[in-house]
């Protein structure tokens, strides 16, 4: 990978920070045009995307294709379709003190954006972003993970080839590359990753006054009742929690199942691994390996001591880690207190249903919270007495399909949320205006002041 020369990263911010100022990204045309240009390089490069996520982590095409450039792709589409009534100005009412007069509120571009994006989805975490900066008017300086050596390289090479090289420029490097872009006074940060980073990334938003939207992670948990159809629940899960070998941040990091249910949920989830990934899981092209030595260590760690029902096998040359299954895990480990981030999955047993939300609420809000039950009555609770991100029931990565919906964390697993039109309003200043008319003048405001006008006033407002 190449690094950026952190001596003309000043530089070379300013230059897109000028051109932020020329105007020329506010108009509908640029917009569209450069968000055809990155579906233009999806397509003409799918090979070399997908080649470049296998060598970062070895993810299967088709997992590469749904995951990111697919993704990507039904972003755009979406944002295409929808933009230019996005752009316009939207009326809203006017109280009867302040007429006659029009309100409405005009979505402008905030300026120059910062993007930083994440290893675990390389192109979905940086190109997702970039299609809602381009569409809200932005000009948008990219720096994709480091860890994700393959794909950082591949988007800093065809970025330039296709988009506004005037507008939108790529940063390549790690930590001393992140450290001055993060020096440099910009309109908006966002930053995909972990709960470290992005306190360092707050605080040197905070010297600047700059907004950030962070999208981090936590444990995500997974509550499974007695009413659940498990077959289906077992392969959904199974699919939320392997998908990228569990390098996902709304993966479910743990579940929750009534003591009754868990041999059944168990077997069923094994049967699914096979049905995924064959007799053979080390040798199946369909899953995927962990990012770096650094994060394999971490996993392994995780399971010191821990009762492995299935799963467990490991192989540190490949940073190969199997689908593993632990039951009742130690409360206090360092697998039931961190994010895992990884294909090892928890499981808690309870006696009762019940004892689910208590245990939830005793964590720090989550991204995500997944709920498989028939019972609408604990659907119902479970929603309305629980904090997390995203929702998701009887299912599981599956809201992310739908551009329409927000993405975002709460609390400990981020602030601020994009995907469809929250990402342009993300990305968007808002412009409240009011356009008053001159035919009338109503006296009630001004001095000098008296108990009629005072009451007249305490009326109408």
């Amino acid at each position: 990978m190449q690094t950026t020369s952190t001596q003309t990263i000043e530089e070379q911010v300013k230059h897109v920070q000028h051109y932020a100022r020329t105007a020329v990204t506010a108009e509908l045309d640029w917009r569209i045009a450069q968000l055809q240009q990155v579906k233009r390089m999806l397509i003409e490069n799918e090979n070399a995307f997908i080649q470049g996520l296998h060598q970062d982590l070895a993810k299967p095409k088709q997992e590469a294709w749904t995951t990111e450039i697919g993704y990507v792709l039904s972003e755009i589409k979406h944002t295409v379709k929808h933009l230019k009534k996005w752009m316009k100005p939207r009326p809203v009412s006017t109280p009867l003190v302040a007429q006659p007069a029009k309100s409405y509120i005009r979505p402008e571009p905030l300026g120059t954006v910062l993007i930083i994006g994440a290893w675990n989805y390389p192109i979905q975490l940086t190109l997702g972003p970039l299609v809602a900066a381009i569409a809200a008017g932005n000009c948008v300086v990219i720096k994709p993970s480091e860890l994700a050596a393959h794909s950082s390289e591949l988007l800093a090479k065809l970025i330039p080839q296709y988009l506004d090289n005037q507008g939108i420029c790529v940063i390549e490097g790690a930590v001393d590359e992140t450290t001055e872009l993060l020096q440099q006074p910009f309109d908006h940060i966002l930053y995909t990753g972990g709960e470290a980073v992005a306190k360092i990334v707050m605080s040197a938003a905070a010297k600047h006054l700059t907004p950030v939207t962070l999208e981090l992670g936590g444990k995500s948990p997974c509550i499974v009742d007695s009413t659940a159809d498990i077959e289906v629940a077992a392969a959904r899960i199974a699919w939320s929690k392997w998908t990228n070998a569990g390098q996902t941040c709304v993966a479910p990091d743990y579940l929750i199942v009534e003591r009754s249910q868990v041999d059944k949920l168990v077997d069923t989830l094994k049967a699914k691994i096979s049905a995924f990934y064959g007799k053979s899981i080390e040798t199946s092209p369909d899953y995927g390996r962990i990012i770096n030595q650094a994060h394999y260590q971490r996993l392994t760690h995780y399971l010191t001591e821990q009762p492995v029902l299935v799963g467990g096998q490991v192989n540190p040359e490949s940073r190969y880690i199997a689908p593993t299954i632990v039951v009742d895990p130690n409360p206090d480990s360092a697998l039931m207190q961190e994010e895992i981030f990884g294909p090892i999955l928890p499981i808690i047993c309870i006696d009762q249903i019940a004892q689910a939300i208590p245990i939830i609420k005793q964590k720090p809000k989550p991204l995500a919270l997944y709920l498989f039950t028939q019972d609408t009555e604990l659907e119902h609770k479970v929603v309305s007495q629980t904090q997390s991100g995203n929702v998701c029931i009887n299912d599981g990565m599956m809201f992310l399909a739908n551009p329409s919906l927000p993405f975002g964390g709460v609390g400990n697993s981020g602030m601020g949320q994009y995907h469809g039109k929250t990402g342009f309003d993300t990305f968007s200043h808002l412009k409240s205006i009011m356009k008053r008319a001159n035919w009338i003048d109503p006296v009630l405001r001004y001095p000098p002041f008296s108990k009629l006008k005072l009451g007249l006033i305490k009326r109408l407002l």
